[in-house]
């Protein structure tokens, strides 16, 4: 009869190592030790196929080793990309992503949270829009792009510093009657200040500009309008767009060419996020880049830093200029 043979353990791996058990249990758990023996033990881990018994060890350390990440969707490649590197930054850490779509509905927000809660996560990633989001003040949460208190850190791009960025850089091209279109939440949230980064590099390099700003809720349709609104003599006024995301660049470009404007010959329009055709090859417009590898490096760093008391409040990562084919250069 065939005896099925047990799964190997630290102590055979120790063995196999040719270390203490100790320093095994150091390495499973990324603790430092010296490089030869960690070499050595890890070695020995692939050799014997060591599993490591993550529940087991979740139960010593009181923890589950698990991270809940809360995201609009993953339809749209900023969020896509945002969950991706999210996901990476907590793998590196032998943490698993339990990953939740909530479609912008705050009712479905607060349920997450609530699973997330019961399922002792040892935290929580949200880029949320329910504005009396309920968290449990024991469990650890980052918020992304919106500030939800002095003891929850939020992490962003720097959007200010894209706005004017985008002002000067259309300013640079050579454009010299600019506006700004945004449509997006009424939360007071940290991409509301690419508006005023974008007044204050118009200002400074001396350039005319216009704001149409919708929220939500509004019908499409308006911007269409009010770009009609600005065509004399079959040619637009404005000779630079600024756009508060490349969706909405996107959007604005191919309602132009249906007015028989030219982009970016007759009009160069900036976005903003940094969209790449199959998330990694061609920027999909010139856009502001935001540096989501960074973000969400920041999010898991800060998420599991065990000091909450050291936690800023607020970290604002640069960002920079690609071109992407809808201006000059």
């Amino acid at each position: 009869m065939r005896r099925e043979t047990s799964a190997p353990t630290m102590k055979d791996v120790a063995r196999e190592a040719g270390v203490a058990l100790g320093t095994v249990s150091k390495v499973v758990n990324g603790l430092p030790v010296g490089e030869s023996y960690r070499i050595r033990v890890e070695d020995a881990i692939h050799k014997l196929n060591y599993q490591v018994n993550s529940y087991a060890q979740g139960l010593k350390a009181n923890k589950t080793y698990t991270a809940a990440l809360l995201i609009p969707n993953t339809i749209n490649p900023f969020f896509a990309s945002l969950a991706y590197y999210i996901n990476i930054a907590l793998m590196k850490r032998h943490y698993r992503m339990i990953l939740c779509s909530t479609d912008f509905d705050p009712l479905l927000e607060q349920e997450y949270v609530t699973m997330a809660q019961q399922n002792k996560v040892d935290g929580i990633i949200g880029l949320t829009y329910n504005p009396t989001l309920i968290v449990e003040e024991n469990t650890p949460f980052v918020s992304i792009d919106r500030s939800m208190g002095p003891h929850i850190p939020c992490v962003a791009c720097d959007n200010f510093a894209g706005g004017q960025l985008a002002a000067e850089k259309l300013a640079d091209l050579g454009c010299r009657n600019v506006a700004f279109l945004r449509n997006g939440s009424s939360l007071d949230n940290e991409p509301n200040k690419r508006k005023a980064g974008f007044e204050n590099g118009c200002l400074s390099r001396g350039i005319s500009y216009e704001m149409k700003i919708l929220d939500d809720s509004a019908p499409y349709e308006e911007f269409e309008q009010f770009l009609s609104e600005h065509i004399h003599n079959g040619k637009l006024s404005f000779d630079g767009l600024f756009c508060v995301t490349d969706r909405l660049t996107y959007l604005i470009s191919e309602t132009l060419r249906r007015l028989n404007q030219r982009v970016p010959e007759d009009v160069q329009l900036i976005g903003f996020d940094g969209i790449r055709s199959f998330g990694d090859i061609d920027y999909r417009c010139s856009t502001i880049v935001q540096p989501v590898p960074e973000i969400a490096e920041m999010c898991v760093e800060l998420l599991l830093q065990e000091n909450m008391r050291t936690k800023p409040p607020l970290v604002c990562l640069p960002v920079s200029y690609a071109y992407g084919g809808t201006t000059l250069g």
